[in-house]
């Protein structure tokens, strides 16, 4: 049986086990100070006043501290993660005590928000790991720079500064920041350096980015514009012709706006602008070498010297060639011979010719050729308003669809033609100023309205159908004589103006009331040939007054001239209408019987 002595014994000690467990579990998992009381080769023992003692590795102190080895005596600070464990030793780590103190000064940092060291030692899925004296953190990789990198291995090793983002200690997730600390710096940079800044002033910068239109320049936590015009005085067709990424390069401010911070700079500034001399060096009439240096679809620039181009329009370029392009007559680099044509300072323009840097072979055409001879040529192209042919000199001469034949417009027989066909036509004009030539085919021939003595308004004469339209008959009066009779003279009566009354190639008879030089067309009247022949009629064999009918007196004077017909076998050009069998002539002049 326990006694009462024995039994408070058993509660008092209870109570100090009870007492020293809770002690334990207090200082477990803190930082507490122990002292070094030996060193055994790697193992450092170290006393931290409790129960056990504990031992820790020595390169815990040595490799991540730049200090001494530690030695016996010394006091430190440790991370008690047990105070005794299975074999009756304290469990201790000086990394983890490191990294306590270090989560306590970032804790600190974060709330002041300070900058904080740290190294990159390694890349991790979406950014690198920051060791931050002990505590390790993640630096995502949208806050490594201010500006998106494509590589970023470089930082790998190195110590930066950083801002705390983010912190959450119970998981041991630590965010950092280099980008803000970048741009917190920047911005002081550049307030500094804009503070001073001036048009005029010149610069030292790094090239930072180029694009299709100039180039992003460093000057030192700002950036300034460097546009491709203002690269060099030389045409530029993109900035990375003359620059590269990291290049350094001396810029002058040429434009600065302080309520937008926007800097323009200049590289051609620095360098004496070649148009100053450009006036007095070059004259209208001399003549260059040059460099082709961009074709386009109106010319091609042409580098006289570095800074000076001109232009060289597609028209002035061959004597011949007018319908070509300009990169068929020349070539990108290719040394070519030019004149100055014109120069135009205030502008910065120079026009340029390479057409009169040859002889004009215009001239030589007109002085081989005279107007009205004969030439021959090969049919080089055929277009909607006429033909193409060949000349020495590699010119061409146009023959218009109204040379081409003195009977029609030419749209009816330009397609007997085809190219590489061997013609002959007769020059008729030399305009060396538009640089044309023209020809016909149908003046090899005599014009046929020009000797014809019955072509004379009032005559009447006969003509075959060829065409029938709505307005009217389009007639052949003789070879190369056309004619036309419009639907309101076709006949005296309206009703019988009806072009179903005619047939393609049937012969009628009308007088000439018209003759146009210009198209080259007749106008002719069967209507006005009925109204003359019946006031003819009447005239000789009476009037209605008189009681005859239109239809007795025409009757008559059809007998009289069947009669007359008898007598005379040949009949005269003008009274060929009158030659005709009664039946055929009443119906055409549309007689009433």
């Amino acid at each position: 049986m326990v006694n009462k002595q024995e039994t408070n014994q058993i509660e008092s000690f209870a109570d100090l086990f009870a007492k020293q467990i809770e002690l334990d579990d207090k200082v477990e998992g803190k930082v507490v100070k122990g002292t070094i009381i030996s060193i055994d080769k790697d193992m450092i023992n170290i006393d931290v006043g409790y129960k056990a003692e504990g031992r820790i590795n020595i390169r815990e102190f040595t490799s991540k501290e730049k200090s001494s080895t530690p030695k016996v005596g010394d006091i430190v600070e440790v991370y008690l993660e047990k105070v005794e464990n299975r074999n009756g030793e304290a469990v201790l780590s000086r990394d983890k005590a490191r990294r306590e103190e270090s989560w306590e000064t970032l804790e600190k940092a974060s709330e002041t928000k300070e900058k904080v060291n740290g190294t990159i030692f390694g890349r991790v899925k979406g950014g690198f790991s920051v060791d931050l004296d002990g505590a390790i953190a993640f630096l995502p990789g949208s806050q490594v720079d201010v500006r998106p990198t494509r590589d970023s291995h470089h930082l790998v090793g190195s110590t930066q500064l950083f801002h705390i983002l983010k912190m959450d200690r119970r998981r041991g997730n630590i965010v950092v920041s280099r980008r803000s600390v970048l741009e917190e710096s920047r911005a002081e940079a550049k307030a500094e350096l804009v503070s001073t800044m001036e048009e005029g002033q010149i610069l030292e910068g790094i090239i930072k980015n180029i694009t299709d239109y100039g180039a992003f320049v460093d000057l030192g936590e700002v950036d300034g514009l460097l546009h491709v015009t203002d690269i060099s005085w030389k045409r530029i067709s993109h900035p990375s012709e003359s620059l590269s990424i990291g290049q350094k390069v001396k810029v002058q401010v040429i434009k600065f706006n302080s309520e937008t911070q926007r800097i323009s700079l200049g590289m051609k500034q620095l360098e004496e602008d070649p148009w100053g001399i450009a006036q007095s060096k070059y004259k209208v009439n001399d003549k260059f070498s040059g460099r082709v240096t961009n074709i386009t679809d109106y010319g091609a620039f042409v580098e006289l010297e570095s800074g000076i181009e001109g232009l060289v329009h597609v028209s002035e370029m061959s004597w011949t060639k007018k319908n070509m392009q300009p990169a068929k007559i020349v070539s990108t680099s290719e040394e070519v011979e030019v004149i100055i044509l014109e120069i135009d300072s205030p502008k910065r323009r120079i026009s340029l010719g390479m057409k009169q840097c040859k002889p004009n072979p215009w001239l030589d055409l007109q002085a081989n050729y005279k107007i009205g001879s004969e030439v021959e040529g090969e049919v080089k192209s055929i277009t909607e308003f006429g033909l193409f042919v060949g000349l020495p000199g590699e010119m061409d001469g146009l023959i218009h669809l109204s040379d081409l034949d003195w009977g029609s417009n030419g749209e009816d027989i330009i397609n007997n033609y085809k190219k590489g066909d061997l013609i002959k036509a007769k020059l008729l004009e030399i305009d060396i100023e538009k640089e044309r030539v023209s020809l016909g085919i149908k003046q090899l021939s005599e014009d046929p309205m020009a000797n014809n003595k019955d072509l004379v308004r009032g005559n009447i004469v006969t003509s075959v159908i060829k065409n029938i339209t709505e307005k009217g008959l389009r007639v052949e009066i003789s070879e190369g004589v056309n004619g036309f009779v419009k639907k309101s003279e076709l006949a005296k009566e309206r009703t019988d103006q009806r072009i179903d009354r005619f047939a393609i190639d049937e012969k009628v008879d009308a007088r000439i009331i018209s003759i146009d030089s210009t198209s080259r067309e007749v106008n002719l009247s069967i209507k006005a040939l009925q109204v003359a022949e019946e006031k003819q009629a009447m005239k000789d064999y009476g009037s209605v007054d008189s009681g005859a009918s239109l239809g007795d007196i025409l009757g008559a004077a059809l007998e009289k001239k069947a009669n007359t017909k008898e007598k005379k076998p040949k009949a005269k050009k003008t009274t060929k209408a009158a030659a005709k069998k009664p039946e055929s002539k009443a119906k055409k002049s549309g007689a009433k019987k």
